[in-house]
């Protein structure tokens, strides 16, 4: 099932993030998403997250799929050039994953083999592209597919709470012209700037999902703010998750916000998609509370 026909039926799409272990045993895995994912669209599975090792994300998207799940093969640009891009991607095709996430990658410094090389011979855009093309019948050297083309769902990120919106919406439109049919956010904590992207953004028509990663503790939040482009953490969201650390360490905290943010934007955008982190468990517990489930 291709999510973006549920957003054309006007369904508000609720995705969740899982990240594969390191290693290749993941019956736990497996069993977390049994219990705690069963009642979302798709779950999106992560490929070499933050340039860490681990299981692949396509042969993880196989095993959710012969659970019963609808899977998003999350692809990225850093470790493949595009001969083994397309050849993953074809691959997807063969096994029934019909979603996938296109991302350009975070760099190998950033990760547990910091020692790698980086390849990046395409980028998040021309990536997009590519899957366009083989969708037409051909492959980037213009050489035709045997048989039917594949067809996917393919998606893309933009960071609304950037301190660049300009530039986030050029990228956006470049995604758009490149065929993206729908958006992820990068994580959201202040509303108002995201209603003020989506308000710019509707110029694009496609549907967008609004990125949720539930804050953990105060540390976090600020490691955030740090480190990672693109997120902004309010110093009042910070206070509060100061201010009962027993709470905040049991999550309720988290929990609040992440279904406060959701209640608060739900109307402003076309779906949800929540980054747990590993704390999938308290996904059922956030979409309640922010009145998407019963």
């Amino acid at each position: 099932m291709k999510i973006t026909e549920l957003f054309k039926r006007g369904e508000f799409v609720v995705t969740a993030e899982i990240g594969p272990p390191k290693g290749f045993h993941i019956d736990h895995l497996l069993d977390e998403a049994d219990k705690y994912l069963k009642d979302i669209t798709a779950v999106n599975v992560t490929d070499n997250q933050s340039s860490v090792m681990r299981l692949g994300s396509l042969a993880t998207c196989i095993s959710l799929k012969n659970r019963g799940f609808t899977p998003i093969f999350q692809i990225t640009c850093r470790d493949r050039n595009r001969i083994a891009l397309q050849s993953d991607i074809l691959s997807a095709a063969l096994f029934g994953i019909e979603n996938l996430l296109l991302l350009t990658g975070d760099h190998t410094k950033l990760g547990d083999n910091p020692q790698a090389k980086p390849v990046f011979d395409l980028d998040s855009v021309s990536l997009i592209h590519a899957v366009k093309t083989l969708e037409s019948g051909r492959d980037l050297g213009g050489n035709e597919l045997v048989g039917a083309p594949p067809s996917f769902a393919k998606g893309a990120v933009v960071s609304p709470c950037s301190d660049s919106v300009d530039v986030q919406l050029a990228k956006m439109e470049q995604k758009v012209k490149a065929g993206a049919e729908y958006f992820q956010t990068q994580a959201v904590y202040e509303s108002e700037k995201f209603f003020r992207f989506m308000e710019r953004a509707k110029q694009f028509d496609v549907p967008v999902q609004l990125g949720i990663v539930i804050p953990k503790s105060a540390a976090m939040a600020k490691f955030m703010n740090n480190n990672v482009a693109g997120i902004s953490v309010p110093q009042e969201m910070i206070d509060e998750l100061n201010a009962d650390k027993e709470k905040t360490k049991a999550g309720i905290t988290g929990v609040e916000i992440s279904a406060r943010i959701i209640r608060e934007c739900k109307d402003h955008c076309q779906g949800v998609h929540i980054m747990a982190l590993g704390w999938e468990s308290k996904v059922p517990e956030i979409l309640k509370l922010a009145g998407i489930t019963q």
